[in-house]
């Protein structure tokens, strides 16, 4: 166990040249390996550059790169314009698609005692590891997975083992995931390596994956102020270090300490990404702790048209809406399909301010009736896009059309946003 491949720093700009050495370092560290599965994120973290290191792959490797199987966890399976997006001309009869209720094997629980100390006696059930099939039947020899350590709501910062045991991972195992660490408190983890679920997963993958030719590619993208993503870092390995080293580069780029606190926080979505509030609601969690008390968040999402990336989890966010956290925990005490959809729990509590700060929602599809049977307030995209006069500006403090001060935010999900007195800040 051991890192293979480390380039960059908080001031680096790597590029194609750079994913080819770590690639090469990838594939030098198996031998010569005959049968590649690359495992990169859907179109909603583009962000990462995944899609093009796979495509780099498979220029590398040609016909040894057997399968690309986006790690998809519970979103829908890309559609064609969506893998046009994220992949390019890579070849279609490649990909796999990942059916995290049908297609998934059981690894085995962590035990019940080791995520009960993990949570701090939070949560006490065992947390059971699954992953696709493919992973354990697909004779590979080099199992590549690919992604960004980015700031996250459920697991502190994304990406590294998350990829396989949520990206590639079934019902169970991915509900629980979610619903033990909002129990913990997302304000509580996000930005930070060493958190209850990560400390889950890293067993799991130490108890479990021993045996699978498991290789990560891990990036570290930067968004400037002007809105350009540059690469700071790229990490290759198979140890728990690969990714404590990438989450140290990602905590120096992708986490801002911002020393007023802005009453009105407005953020603007990447109509190619987010389509839905499941993924959209980014917007929330990593502005949530900048926001001053009875301030106000206005998303501005042109591309968003449902709620839920299922129609089961669609129909539970419109059924009880994003309601107060204690509010939640008692709707799952009550009610059955809560119970069996904790992912969907986890997500109503994320979704919400606890009725500390006002959430303006100006979707692109979504009518007011809808956003606001689901405890937001409606706004129009385009009167919003005028009235901030969001074209081009860059992030930080701005004021709008009638002199007011706002701090602008160009895709929230590309980082942490903090006021410098929060209690949990970094």
């Amino acid at each position: 166990m051991t890192i293979f491949f480390r380039r960059g720093d908080s001031v680096s700009s790597l590029g194609a040249a750079d994913f080819r050495d770590a690639l090469q370092a990838a594939f030098d560290a198996v031998g010569d390996p005959r049968r590649v599965l690359a495992l990169p994120p859907d179109h909603t973290r583009s962000d990462s550059r995944a899609g093009e290191i796979t495509r780099l792959a498979h220029a590398m490797l040609g016909e040894r790169l057997t399968d690309v199987m986006p790690a998809l966890g519970t979103h829908a399976a890309m559609t064609e314009d969506e893998l046009q997006y994220m992949f390019g001309d890579l070849p279609r009869n490649l990909i796999r698609v990942h059916d995290w209720q049908n297609d998934v094997a059981t690894l085995g629980d962590v035990d019940g005692e080791f995520v009960s100390l993990a949570t701090e006696g939070i949560y006490s059930q065992p947390w059971t590891a699954q992953v696709n099939r493919l992973l354990l039947e697909g004779g590979h020899d080099l199992i590549l997975s690919i992604g960004q350590v980015v700031p996250h709501e459920v697991v502190g910062m994304a990406n590294y083992n998350k990829n396989i045991f949520v990206g590639t991972g079934g019902d169970k195992g991915i509900n629980e995931s979610h619903y033990l660490s909002a129990l913990y408190g997302m304000e509580r983890i996000m930005g930070r390596c060493d958190t209850p679920l990560r400390r889950i997963l890293n067993e799991a993958q130490d108890r479990f994956c021993g045996e699978m030719p498991l290789i990560y590619i891990l990036t570290v993208i930067d968004s400037l102020p002007s809105g350009e993503k540059v690469v700071r870092g790229l990490f290759v390995g198979n140890s728990h270090d690969v990714f404590f080293e990438a989450g140290a580069l990602a905590a120096q780029v992708n986490c801002f300490v911002v020393d007023r606190t802005p009453e009105t926080v407005v953020v603007t979505m990447n109509p190619q990404k987010y389509k839905r509030t499941w993924i959209a609601n980014k917007a929330i969690y990593r502005t949530r702790m900048l926001i001053g008390d009875r301030g106000k968040l206005v998303i501005i999402a042109p591309g968003v048209k449902q709620f839920g990336e299922s129609s089961t989890v669609d129909g539970l966010i419109r059924k009880y809406g994003y309601r107060h956290t204690q509010q939640v925990l008692e709707l799952v005490a009550n009610n059955e399909d809560l119970r069996q959809n904790l992912g969907a729990a986890a997500h109503l509590i994320h979704g919400t301010s606890d009725g500390r700060f006002d959430i303006i929602y100006a979707p692109g599809e979504l009518s007011r009736e809808e956003i606001e049977s689901v405890g937001y307030q409606f706004a129009d995209w385009r009167q919003l896009t005028a009235q901030y006069r969001c074209q081009g500006l860059s992030d930080g403090f701005h004021t709008d059309e009638l002199g007011n001060e706002f701090y602008f935010v160009n895709d929230p999900g590309l980082g942490l946003w903090m006021r410098a007195d929060h209690p949990h800040a970094l």
